[in-house]
């Protein structure tokens, strides 16, 4: 399952936090993948859990309920790697306006900058970037970790400099074979500030976050803090399982890869309307669900799922430190789930959101 692995450093405050629940949102009756949510407190480990779902006849995109203390539906919260669909929606813009094609060579628009223990620019394409087959080694997986705790004496490397970080080793494989790399969208970062002039952040915001009225997302840049309303976010030590308080931290290590901010309604408002095609062209459409390059494993910033009642869902998830979301919807976007928990440990446990999914969108074949 895609994600931006959790290399952040993070302070040593020890977050004092039962795991107890506290009962769903009030509501008489729960919906099937609601129920589910006290299995992700109970059994994935975070203080909190919420969802919001609906359906494109609902209005504004669904029903909301959370268990456990700490999530309410206006908070802002870490997105992760779900930036790289908003960075792909973007790259699929700009080839429909032609001021890039897919098939453009990394080292046609950033001549050089991939070279070095048999990586090569000019091997890879924008769509081999988009889709992860690129081969190219995933920096976070570079240690030891790289400094973003927020308070940090040392500055986070430039995206250049991350990039440089990956190619201190060899490729992954070679390029056409998907595995997943975060240092795939720190260079579709860079192209974009290449052909526009702007950085992705900019870009983003012009084209998707003003015009679908996103008030809750934001690309924070060096800014360490969320904004409010929010609540907290919290990672797990791994020697004795306590629990740290990590809202705050600074995501420019994430960059184009998993900067991103946002909120459930946000996150179901942009999804439904990318899949719904308001956001790119019929042709660029069917590049975002192209997954013959991946045998069926990612398209282009995003990636579908299989469930056991034969439907697919379409979506991403991010994983950040203090953050795990989810979100997915059916073709078109007209059935919609987002889901968040505070803590980043969800990642190690796919099959209570497998589960999850399978109720809200297989209600029938699991007795809902």
């Amino acid at each position: 399952m895609p994600t931006l692995r959790a290399l952040f450093s993070v302070p040593l405050l020890l977050a004092l936090l039962g795991l107890g629940t506290t009962p769903l949102h009030r509501e008489p009756h729960l919906t099937p993948a609601a129920s589910h949510l006290p299995r992700l407190v109970a059994q994935g480990g975070a203080p909190a859990a919420a969802l919001l779902t609906g359906r494109a006849s609902s209005a504004p995109y669904g029903t909301f309920r959370s268990t456990g203390p700490g999530i309410r539906r206006v908070d802002r919260f870490r997105a992760g790697s779900i930036t790289k669909t908003f960075v792909a929606t973007v790259v699929l813009q700009l080839a429909r306006e032609k001021r890039l094609r897919l098939s453009d060579s990394v080292d046609r628009l950033l001549p050089g900058l991939i070279r070095g223990n048999g990586n090569d620019g000019r091997r890879i394409t924008l769509r081999a970037l988009l889709n992860h087959t690129s081969g190219l080694p995933d920096y976070t997986a570079d240690s030891p970790p790289l400094p973003v705790s927020a308070g940090s004496p040392l500055r986070p490397p430039s995206a250049v400099d991350t990039v440089r970080i990956a190619l201190s080793h060899r490729p992954t494989n070679a390029p056409g074979r998907y595995t997943y790399s975060n240092t795939n969208y720190v260079v579709l970062g860079l192209v974009v500030r290449r052909v526009t002039g702007h950085d992705y952040a900019e870009e983003i915001r012009r084209r998707i976050i003003t015009p679908l009225r996103l008030t809750g997302t934001s690309l924070p840049g060096s800014r360490t803090s969320l904004p409010s309303p929010h609540g907290r976010g919290f990672t797990r030590d791994p020697a004795d399982g306590s629990l740290r308080d990590v809202t705050a931290l600074d995501p420019r290590t994430a960059g184009a890869a998993g900067e991103l901010i946002s909120t459930l309604d946000d996150l179901n408002r942009f999804y439904a309307a990318l899949l719904g095609g308001r956001l790119l062209a019929p042709a660029q459409l069917a590049d975002l669900f192209d997954t013959s390059a991946t045998r069926g494993v990612y398209g282009l910033g995003v990636y579908p799922q299989k469930l056991s009642c034969g439907v697919t869902v379409w979506g991403h998830n991010g994983h950040i430190p203090g953050s795990y979301v989810r979100t997915a919807a059916t073709p078109g976007g007209r059935h919609i789930l987002t889901f968040r928990v505070d803590t980043d440990s969800l990642a190690d446990t796919p099959e209570l959101e497998r589960a999850l999914l399978e109720a809200e969108f297989c209600p029938g074949a699991h007795g809902g």
